[in-house]
Parts: C-alpha cells; structure tokens; sequence
C-alpha cells in the first residue's frame, strides 16, 4: 500500500489529470488502487522509465560534479601542502649589499645562507655564479673557508661576479683571505669534474663540504634585448647563455623539423597550444620566416584568443614558448641531471648540494635525482615511485630535536644521503613582494652520509 502511494505522489506530479488531487487525498483506498492501475498501463510504464532515466542522468552529473570539486579541492590541497614558504624574515639590507637592485638580486639569500650556517665550509662550490650575489655573501660568512671555486657559462656575468670576487678578496672583507684560494672559470656546471681536476687532483675525492646551484637567469640577462631573452623587448632571437655556442632560437624556428618544434613547445614549454603555435611557426617560414623576438611575440599574439586573459593571457603563453626555446637551445634539462649526481659525489660526508630551481620542468628533475641519490639508483622514477619511496623510508620530524636548524621542517632519509626539504622551500611574502622574479623559485636541499 506505501508503494503504491509512492506510485500515486510521482503520477500526481506528471499526469494533468491527477493535479486536481491533493496528496492527502491518496490515502483514500478507491485512489491509490485507481492509481496503481493508471501506472500499470503501457503509458504510465514509459512514463516511469522516463522518470528513472531522467533521476538517473540527474544523479550521474550530480556525481560527476562531486568528483569534479573532490579533483579540484585535492588538487587545490595538494599544492597548499608541497609548498613550503619561509618565514624567514627578508632582510632588504643584505640583498642590496650582496646584490643590485637594477642588474642583479640573489633570490632566497638569507635562506641559502641557512642551508650552510651550520657547516663547517671549508670549500665551497658555486655552480652558477652570475653577480656572485650567493657567493660573496657565504665567503663572508664562513671566515674558515680555504677553497672556493665559481663557474658560469655566461661571459657578461662571470666577468661581474670575478670581478666581485677578487674585488672582496683584496680587500680583506671576507676575514682571513690570505688562507682561501679562489678560482672561477667560464665554464658550463656540466664540467664541473673537468674544473675540480684543474684546480686540483685531490678534489676528485669527495671533499667539498657545500654546492650551490642557481638554475635561474639574472636581471642583467633578461634586461638586455640583445640577448633575446626578453618578451617585452624586441631583440634577436638568440637566447644563447653561452654567445660562443652555434645553436641559435632563430635556427630551431626556421630550420628545425615541424614535429620537432612542437615537442619543443609541449615538452619543455607545457604549452597546450602547442600544435596550432607549430603550425603557424612552419607557415611564417614561407613569408621569410622569424628573426626577431618581435616577430615571435607578434604571431603568439595573433595566435592566442583574446577570451583567455587578453593581454595576460598572450604574455603567458609567450613566456611558456621562450622559456622552451632556451631549453632548448642551452641544452638545459639533459645536463642537469648528471651534473646533480656530479656534484652529489663530489661531497663530502655531512656535504650539503643547494639547488634553486624556477620552472617545474627543473624543480621535477631536480625532486626525482635526489629521490634516486639516497635510494642509490639513477632509474628516473616518477611521482608514484617517489611517493611509493617516500611511503616506505618515511619522513622524519625533528620536533623534539633541540639542535634542528628551524629551516628543516619534513625530511626524507636513505641510503646515500638525506634529502632535508621533503617540500620546497619557496620565497617568503615579503620577497615577493619587492622581486617578482622570485615568485616561481623552489630550493630543494640535499645531505651526503
């Protein structure tokens, strides 16, 4: 007798002929029965089936959306608890000091200088020296330094940061230079090896206490349209970090195979709009082709549809395809992983290697090396092995420790080393405030055993 009132309710709701009813009325024996047998004819049965597929469709985008927001507050989660921002306070002074504010900032300083406080760094390598902003600052900090070696492949700031090196070296700034020997070479960090054996045999041997690479471009570099780094500035399409090599970005533009430039612009740039970019590349080459980093923006900007972000939206996408073209033309990511696992056994026990990367692509490449490093494995896991890993080593937490330094938060122990940001660690608020150009920096740290 219930169902068959459930029955009645829902034919009250579709049949014109039941509206005069209220749903008091169908407790009334005579009209439940009336009804169920209206229901039990072929139109009602369709009717019902219509109402079910009809409930059903209801539920099913219902679901959907569910797991729509579930995918997108999870996702939301997950990027809140990967970024670890730090509350070191900025100290404004010291950059300055160590840096320029036109030319040249050393991002996360105060945070760099944390990594090594607690070593006793008596050698020290800079991997990418630019301005010398890191490196100044660590040799005036670590008075018991007696090696240091700087290295960067681009002539404009290796010629600065020498000259602030030798500047700081006679002038006795650093404490007792007369004891530290100082070298720095025009060098790619690729050739870090090739660098140690030159400055000393004995240096093969894991014995330097602390590494420092910076993956990220200067001012300086991005300021200077004539070295085509630059999306706002007109300039030509060079992009090289080192000006002596051959491969230029106007050669990958106009001469490289179509398929080729679009795994450029997917791969190292993450452009989904990669393939429509490739297409229009290959037809600019019938009109004379690319030569300036204005002709590129130009076609990126006919490219992009004005209904995702306007002018936003065309300088984010034209910065994703100049940051592929400088991948690509600088050989970036298929170095560094090798030079990770360099300079990791050039360390010597209890040696830190301090790597600050800018894009996801490095920040990737860097999280998985150092997970293969103390897993003493150079498979190339992904993120599931990573967390598989992580899962089975666990994390360890040093709340209880009273000698922890207060920038380890969440650590990661293996075989081989610690990794002691589990999470990177990323510009404080107030930094990003004063250097947007810090924004998208992660420093990822790595202990040897």
């Amino acid at each position: 007798m219930a169902a068959a009132a459930v029955v009645a309710r829902k034919l009250l709701l579709l049949r014109p002929s039941f509206s005069h009813l209220s749903l008091k009325n169908f407790s009334n024996r005579h009209y439940i029965l009336s009804a169920a047998t209206i229901f039990a004819s072929p139109i009602s049965s369709s009717a019902c089936r219509s109402i079910r597929n009809c409930n059903d469709k209801r539920k099913k985008v219902k679901q959907q959306q569910q797991k729509v927001n579930k995918e997108a507050a999870a996702a939301s989660i997950a990027v809140v608890k990967r970024r670890t921002r730090s509350d070191k306070e900025f100290d404004e002074e010291a950059v300055l000091r160590y840096g320029d504010s036109a030319t040249h900032i050393p991002v996360m300083l105060g945070e760099v200088l944390d990594v090594f406080a607690s070593l006793q760094l008596r050698s020290f390598v800079d991997c990418t020296l630019g301005a010398a902003g890191h490196s100044s600052a660590i040799i005036q900090a670590h008075p018991e330094m007696r090696l240091y070696v700087g290295m960067d492949v681009d002539p404009v700031a290796f010629d600065q940061g020498q000259a602030l090196i030798n500047t700081m070296l006679h002038s006795n700034s650093c404490g007792s230079t007369s004891e530290l020997k100082a070298h720095t070479f025009l060098k790619n960090y690729r050739d870090i090896k090739h660098v140690l054996r030159e400055v000393d045999e004995t240096l093969l041997t894991p014995s330097i206490n602390g590494i420092l690479m910076d993956l990220g471009m200067s001012s300086m570099q991005v300021n200077n349209a004539e070295r085509g780094f630059s999306v706002l500035s007109n300039g030509p399409l060079d992009m090289r970090m080192n000006p002596q090599a051959s491969l230029k970005a106007e050669d990958i533009l106009n001469s490289w195979p179509d398929n080729e430039v679009g795994r450029i612009l997917r791969d190292y740039g993450e452009e989904s709009n990669w393939y429509s970019l490739q297409n229009k590349i290959v037809k600019a080459r019938q009109k004379g082709g690319l030569h300036s980093t204005g002709d590129l923006v130009h076609l990126i900007q006919s490219s992009t549809s004005r209904s995702k972000g306007g002018r936003q939206g065309w300088i984010k996408t034209a910065t994703r395809v100049f940051q592929a073209l400088r991948i690509a033309v600088n050989d970036e990511l298929n170095t560094l992983k090798e030079t990770l696992y360099a300079c990791f056994d050039r360390l010597a026990p209890g040696g830190r290697l301090a790597v600050i990367s800018f894009h996801s692509l490095e920040d990737r490449i860097v999280k998985q090396t150092f997970i293969d490093i103390i897993n003493d494995s150079r498979g190339g896991g992904d993120d599931e092995d990573d967390q598989k890993y992580e899962r089975e080593f666990g994390e360890i937490n040093d709340n209880n420790d009273d000698n922890k330094e207060a920038w380890i938060r969440r650590k990661i122990q293996g075989s081989n080393g610690t990794i002691l940001t589990k999470r990177p660690i990323t510009p404080s608020e107030e930094e990003e405030r004063l250097n947007r150009r810090c924004r998208s920096a992660k420093l990822r740290v790595i202990q040897k055993l």
